[in-house]
């Protein structure tokens, strides 16, 4: 262009193809009617560079018209990746999406650049790094490209060895414990500790630090680490260097600032004692166990600080507790959300954090486990923001997901003990959202038929009595149970009941209840005399049709953090029922329910269960009515057996199984949610278990064998299990190995229990 200065007349864009125009012009420093020299024109250029629309640019003069000639740099046709397997295509290509690498946009070679570096890092990251990453750019038609990125992984560098270099107080091997990082084992398949990883052994340098920062050693430091992998790329060596210090002992503790709360109250929550060595973990925990006690006083925002004073000559630490426990709060407003069909006085009835009240923290997460043991949601969640503009109020909102109503069902399903199942229901636990339960229901199978209407109302009263009603017909027919050939015989039994429940505590429950109680037996004498004898004896004993009146009372004590799939706490019943005097049959029945949750870690968590029962006759009854015995074997029992053919059996032609007046049933149980993510995470369990028990007579009885109570009778077996609350019904599989059967035990490895609503 000629150095002499001219006027723009006119602009004109030679070379676009995709670019409109407009963009051009919106981009340029000048316009028409600008002067322009040789000045200008560099500003030009650059400006239209920066861009990242154009790999040349270039501007001319014809008369007094500014002609820009540019090439377009080509777009992104396609972008292919070959060879990734420890990285997923989706992560990939969001990673490349937010660098700026997409198919659609501009190629730029320096972003391709960046992907690579970014790749290498990442494979890395993973211990590959025999890594290779090679982009291939083929120019394609209309001015494209296509993108294809070759991932040569290679093999997951092994670490080797872990060197511990000035370690004199404790020996390598327990430091080495505190590590997740470590030479290859036999687990490492699963666990991955074996592979490299920058962000773990940062953790596993934290964990040796509160490891020694634990044990009085308050001056402990790293003094370096060093990471070296072999030349083959193939092994990784890890050397860290210490400096233990000495260990501190604690020579005083002191308590500062306005305690808010009667001292006498906060000394016990510190477990630091003189003389011992100082522990950073102690000392936290001794700090939130102070600031959970100002909150549940009401201090909300309260703030301890554990400030240690470090003598380094006597080589001793004075721990001082300095307590700021702000203002005292109280709850404007409990907000319930995401309750869309349950009324919000079913929620606020179990929230023991009351409005206008002082704040609480364990009144909230009370009132927390408490809805989430109601069994109506999915999840519960609490939340305690400051109020806007006051510095002594917090509103609480509590966030449920409701569990899907289904409310009218109809299905079909299999049982191994009953075969084809049959059911039409209304069962709501939460009918129209009250909280109250209702159940209307029909099922059927080969064996038996039965109706049943059912109300419970938790709160018939404003202070937590709850009020129920009862009606049920069944008929069952016991030649048609598919587990176990019963003698050819049926009974039909009504039931009218009423019951009544009374809070004893925060978690407990006892409850009473009468009911009465028809049943008839239908037989054929002669068949039965061969077939049955028990049936045959009790009914010529004790005539066919039964009239009885029964109390019944019960104490529960819940402290489950879940009513399903519970990760914590405990379940215990104590339950025992009376025929009272009058009755046909005069009877009772003591009995013991019993599981505890404990978490072992995140994910696993040991269940201990145990059924205990115990029934007799009493008056001119000597004694349990066979048709009230217990049963064992089977799922919800002990697995590996099959349904309900434990214990004694009949001196008859089948041999048929009886049940018995005492029951002992065990299980441990070492429960997994397997890493899936999402709902199914929440809904699908795995499980290894234990399981022993039997069934025992405890009176004479020459049609049985054998009776008496005999603690080598017990059965075992072992096996996995698992669970699923799947959108069409309860699922859970089992299989049990038997561990001690004997001749005569009926066994089955696969059991399972699946229904299909619709």
């Amino acid at each position: 262009m000629s150095a002499q200065q001219f006027q723009i007349a006119d602009i004109r864009v030679e070379g676009l193809q995709r670019i409109a125009p407009g963009t051009v012009f919106n981009y340029l420093p000048v316009q028409v009617g600008d002067t322009v020299g040789d000045d200008v024109t560099g500003n030009i250029i650059r400006a239209l560079y920066q861009t990242g629309f154009f790999d040349d640019v270039r501007v001319e003069r014809e008369g007094n018209v500014l002609v820009l000639t540019v090439q377009e740099r080509p777009s992104i046709a396609k972008i292919e990746f070959v060879g990734n397997q420890d990285i997923d295509e989706a992560t990939l290509r969001k990673a490349m999406d937010e660098i700026g690498l997409k198919e659609g946009r501009v190629f730029n070679r320096s972003v391709l650049d960046r992907i690579e570096q970014e790749l290498e890092r990442q494979y890395y990251s993973r211990g590959k790094y025999g890594v290779l990453v090679v982009s291939t750019v083929s120019p394609q038609e209309r001015n494209r490209v296509a993108i294809r990125i070759d991932v040569t992984e290679g093999l997951t560098a092994r670490i080797k060895q872990i060197n511990l270099i000035g370690n004199k107080a404790f020996a390598t091997p327990q430091l080495l414990k505190q590590f997740e990082l470590g030479a290859t084992t036999w687990h490492s398949f699963y666990s991955k500790n074996d592979q490299y990883s920058k962000q773990k052994l940062a953790g596993d340098l934290e964990r040796l630090r509160s490891f020694y920062l634990d044990r009085g050693y308050i001056k402990f430091d790293i003094k370096s680490t060093q990471v070296s992998i072999s030349p083959d790329k193939k092994e990784i060596y890890v050397t860290v260097v210490l400096d233990e210090g000495s260990p501190y002992t604690i020579s005083d503790i002191k308590l500062a600032g306005e305690a808010a709360v009667p001292v006498t109250k906060v000394f016990p929550l510190i477990q630091l004692r003189r003389g011992e060595p100082f522990s950073r973990k102690l000392t936290t925990e001794s700090s939130e166990r102070i600031s959970s006690l100002l909150g549940d006083e009401g201090y909300a925002f309260a703030n301890v600080n554990a400030v240690p004073e470090v003598n380094d000559t006597a080589k001793q630490v004075t721990v001082t507790f300095f307590v700021d426990p702000g203002k005292r709060v109280y709850v404007r407003r409990v907000n319930m959300k995401g309750n869309t069909r349950t009324r919000d006085e079913v929620l606020r009835r179990e929230m023991r954090q009351l409005e206008s009240a002082w704040f609480s923290a364990a009144l909230v997460k009370e009132s927390r486990e408490r809805l989430n043991r109601l069994g109506y949601f999915d999840d519960v969640t609490t939340e305690t923001p400051a109020v806007a503009g006051s510095a002594d109020q917090v509103d609480v909102n509590v966030t449920v997901r409701e569990k899907p109503a289904g409310n009218l069902m109809a299905g079909i399903g299999y049982s191994q003990s009953q075969g084809v199942l049959l059911n039409a229901s209304i069962n709501q636990n939460n009918f129209l959202g009250t909280g109250k339960r209702v159940s209307l229901a029909f099922n059927t199978s080969q064996a038996s038929t039965l109706y049943s209407l059912s109300y419970q109302n938790p709160y018939y009263t404003a202070d937590g009595i709850s009020r129920g009603f009862e009606l049920s017909y069944r008929a069952t027919d016991f030649s048609q149970l598919t587990d176990t050939s019963y003698a050819t015989y049926t009974t039909d039994t009504g039931i009218a009941g009423m019951n009544f429940g009374l809070p004893i505590s925060k978690t407990s429950r006892a409850g009473f209840a009468l009911r009465y109680q028809y049943t008839n037996i239908q037989y054929n004498p002669l068949t039965a005399f061969f077939y049955a004898p028990q049936v045959y004896a009790f009914v010529e004993q004790n005539g066919q049709t039964f009239n009885d009146f029964i109390m019944s009372a019960s104490y529960t004590d819940d402290t489950r953090d879940k009513a399903v799939f519970a990760t914590k706490g405990y379940l215990h019943s104590l339950h025992g029922e009376l025929a009272i005097p009058g009755s046909s049959l005069t009877y009772y029945r003591v009995g013991y329910e019993g599981t505890r949750y404990i978490p072992l870690t995140k994910r696993f968590v040991l269940s201990l269960s145990t059924e205990l029962g115990y029934g007799a006759g009493y008056g001119d009854l000597t004694a349990l009515p066979f048709f009230f015995n217990y049963y064992a074997g089977g799922p919800r029992s002990v697995r590996g057996y099959q349904a309900n053919t434990l214990g004694p059996r009949e001196l008859s032609i089948n041999y048929n199984p009886t049940g018995g007046n005492t029951k002992i049933v065990g299980s441990i149980e070492l429960l997994v949610s397997p890493p899936v993510g999402g709902d199914l995470e929440k809904t699908l369990r795995f499980g290894l278990f234990l399981d022993g028990g039997n069934v025992w007579v405890t009176q004479d009885n020459p049609l049985i064998y054998p009776t008496g109570f005999n603690l080598d009778e017990m059965r075992f077996s072992a096996g996995l299990s698992a669970s699923w609350l799947s959108p069409i019904g309860a699922l859970s599989l089992s299989l049990g190995f038997p561990l001690n059967e004997k001749p005569g035990d009926e066994t089955q490895v696969f059991q399972f229990g699946v229904g299909q609503t619709f």
